[in-house]
């Protein structure tokens, strides 16, 4: 096999980059993980008609090449039909039922015909509606190979408008902000047709690779489209000068939840919504409380330090009164959605150099769904069938256990180590379909690659050690995916397999938390792949701590290892994965949706924050005076009404005549967001249209429920807390002063 394309060395830049290439040795190549072929440089892939069309950079510009192609399905027998042409793939499994015959269709048309005669048949079928990522999938072709993720070409996109949506009255396109990775950028401004001819013709110009924004899908690119139909411009952002089109709703995936959004298409570019990609990078941190541009960049240190902070209803206003502002707004708006896409776009980038599938996909797929092509096209380009689904059972989880509850100081948290994956490899767990042995190999790849770029990524400095960590990133990912494609719907599932994982990570655990209270620590939290404990009295340092875990990893068997993973000053254990962290430097790190939850209402929020601050001061009986003073207040309506509102976004279901939500989301579109209160007779209304009618003994209830969180932590909750009822009835009766 060729060896895969080094990167550019420094001498080789041009002045399309605002940054110097690094120069980095290339990876060994693998044609497992990166495809068969090695080719460099393509940054888009197209359907024209029957061809495929490669858009490839060379010396800083954009050349295409075309090649004859024809779609492709597999399916679990053969019918004869008009253009297409079968092949029958090799292997067999006793008791799977596979997807042995390949067949190539003429052209669309055929490929359609095809899918929806077997699918009359009720015959099974693997057939990606994705022209592009087929013909990656059979070629070996990825995108990105030998690029950098500073050779990309990135253009954000940010409008300004007078109105939420296109179509009411008054509804303007009021400026574009553009900017880009190469030092552009721009203020569009006028009359709003010229506005919109403008940035077709900047993009043009551009010629970007990517273009980036923070609700892209949900505003900025529906309210182009709808503004430019209106003033007869055609929204002409492809690179062969076609028109932005949309497709149909689809899943974008967020761990274990879906978010429901419309992708647009510009041909030859790739579109990323910063507000599903952060939503994507938050997965396991849980740290962001909201997922707007300006509150993100705050929570994420991104922000400007001038930044100008507006309110959208007081845009049309302001672009009259100080339109100066105005503009420092917009531009500061693409600055930091260039920010955000430089910190949650790399993974899925060199992501890109492995997978067949484009980088607005993969931007918006699972981890399982990517795992899942690259195993199938192995197997494809070796001329074997697909195993069809396992079907779904049950099957038991990470163990996890809490053993203290309250207050408990020196913490240290000890992990093994890519546990599921490192089980698979140790016991040699594996997909009993994988008759080729895919599988367990690549994992052992990926780990070793993950550790060389890891290792690289600390010697070196600036973008070459930008470019190692988002390599290992995107390889942490992948080899994360492996347990969760064993225990999901993939064609080499493998239920027993993942059982098998399970219950030996719930057995190495348990060794773990058992040898640390052996040797004197006290186990406060286990949680699949961690312990939090105390360690004992003699440990003190943090260098003891790390020897501590030292000695109770040699417990563990060969390729298994347990690592020290931090140290706290006190830990609040409230349930099972429910807990906040304080650090030495007195930084709080929460767990858990008993502790923090977007859904709830902001004084919910405060009065926990205070309530977790009040026991890790050892001051419980301040966190009852304050739930009295509070609940005290709702109830003579000494509380903002902001504080009562939750946040809500409108979709399907709340269009539904069922829903809470329908009379308010019949005024507003789906993916739109919008702060609500209840109201006295129960029903929802808006934080705008606000009358003094908020159901004062609803929310007190509420606090209850706030409090109740805390339950365990409290001996003597129920003398502490009174009921709501009591409360209310306290404030109704009437003092002897009255």
């Amino acid at each position: 096999m060729p060896a895969q394309p080094g990167l550019p060395l420094e001498d080789e830049c041009v002045e399309r980059n605002a940054q110097p290439a690094i120069h980095a040795p290339a990876l060994e190549y693998d044609p497992v993980l990166f495809g068969k072929d090695p080719t460099p440089y393509i940054v888009a892939v197209e359907v024209v008609n029957n061809h495929i069309r490669l858009f490839l950079r060379e010396n800083g510009a954009i050349r295409t090449q075309e090649e004859r192609f024809r779609p492709w399905l597999l399916s679990d027998m053969c019918i004869t039909l008009p253009g297409v042409e079968w092949q029958e793939l090799k292997g067999e499994l006793e008791g799977r039922r596979m997807l042995k015959y390949l067949a190539y269709c003429a052209d669309r048309e055929a490929f359609d015909d095809l899918r929806r005669a077997l699918r009359d048949e009720h015959r099974e079928i693997l057939a990606y509606g994705s022209l592009p990522r087929q013909y990656l999938m059979l070629s070996g072709k990825t995108l990105f190979k030998g690029m950098t993720f500073q050779d990309l070409h990135r253009l954000q996109l940010d409008i300004e408008t007078s109105t939420l949506m296109p179509n009411q009255r008054g509804a303007q396109i009021l400026m574009i902000a553009l900017s880009d990775t190469r030092g552009y950028e721009e203020l569009l401004e006028g009359e709003e047709k010229a506005i919109i001819e403008q940035l077709v013709e900047r993009i043009q110009q551009l010629d970007p690779d990517v273009i980036e924004g923070h609700n892209l899908f949900g505003f900025d690119l529906p309210y182009l489209a709808a503004r430019a139909k209106t003033l007869g411009v055609p929204l002409k952002l492809g690179r062969d000068g076609s028109e932005l089109r949309f497709g149909s709703p689809r899943q974008c995936i967020i761990g274990a939840n879906s978010r429901t959004f419309t992708p647009a298409y510009a041909h030859g570019r790739h579109l990323i919504d910063t507000y599903l990609a952060v939503q994507r990078f938050d997965i396991g941190r849980g740290d962001l409380e909201s997922y707007g541009l300006k509150e993100v960049t705050q929570q994420l240190g991104v922000a400007a330090p001038d930044r100008v902070y507006l309110e959208r209803d007081q845009i049309p206003e302001l672009w009259r009164t100080d339109p100066d502002t105005v503009r420092r707004y917009c531009l500061q708006d693409v600055h930091e959605t260039r920010r955000l896409a430089d910190l949650t776009l790399p993974t899925e980038f060199y992501q890109c150099q492995m997978l067949p599938d484009t980088l607005q996909n993969l931007a918006v797929i699972g981890t399982g769904e990517k795992a899942n092509l690259m195993f199938i096209r192995a197997y494809l380009a070796e001329g074997y069938a697909i195993p069809t689904q396992q079907a779904a059972r049950e099957y038991p989880g990470g163990y996890t256990e809490v053993r203290k509850i309250g207050l408990i100081p020196r913490i240290v948290k000890a992990d093994v180590e890519s546990l599921y994956p490192s089980i698979m490899l140790r016991y040699r767990i594996k997909p009993s379909a994988d008759h080729l042995d895919v599988f367990l190999p690549t994992l052992e790849r990926l780990r070793q690659l993950r550790l060389d770029a890891k290792a690289r990524a600390k010697k070196t400095q600036s973008a070459e050690s930008a470019y190692w960590d988002g390599l290992q990133g995107s390889f942490k990912i992948l080899i994360n995916s492996y347990y969760g494609y064993l225990g999901a719907t993939f064609n080499f599932n493998d239920y027993d397999a993942a059982e098998a994982v399970t219950l030996k990570g719930q057995e190495l655990v348990k060794q773990i938390a058992a040898e640390i209270e052996r040797l004197g620590g006290t186990v406060v939290e286990i949680d699949t792949d961690g312990v939090y404990f105390q360690p004992p009295d003699h440990v003190q340092t943090e260098a003891d701590e790390i020897a501590f875990v030292e000695e109770v990893g040699k417990i563990l068997p060969e390729g298994i290892r347990l690592a020290y993973d931090g140290r706290y000053k006190a830990m609040l254990s409230v349930k099972t994965k429910n807990y906040v962290l304080q650090g030495y430097d007195g930084k709080l790190t929460f767990k858990g949706a008993s502790l923090r939850s977007r859904a709830d209402e902001k004084f919910g929020r405060e009065f926990l924050n205070r309530a977790i601050e009040h026991l890790l001061n050892g001051k419980p009986e301040k966190v009852a005076e304050d739930y009295q003073r509070l609940a005290k207040q709702i109830l003579n309506g000494d509380i903002d009404i902001d504080q009562l509102c939750r946040r809500e976004r409108i979709t399907d279901k709340s269009k539904q005549p069922s829903h809470p939500l329908y009379e308010l989301a019949k005024r507003f579109q789906i993916g739109d967001y919008i702060m609500v209160y209840r109201k006295r007779d129960g029903s929802l209304g808006l934080l705008e249209e606000y009358a003094g009618d908020e159901d004062r003994e609803h929310y007190v209830e509420k606090l209850y429920k706030f409090a109740a969180r805390l339950e365990d932590l409290f001996p003597n909750f129920d003398s502490m807390f009174p009921k709501p009822q009591a409360i209310i009835q306290a404030e109704k009766q009437p003092s002897l002063f009255d």
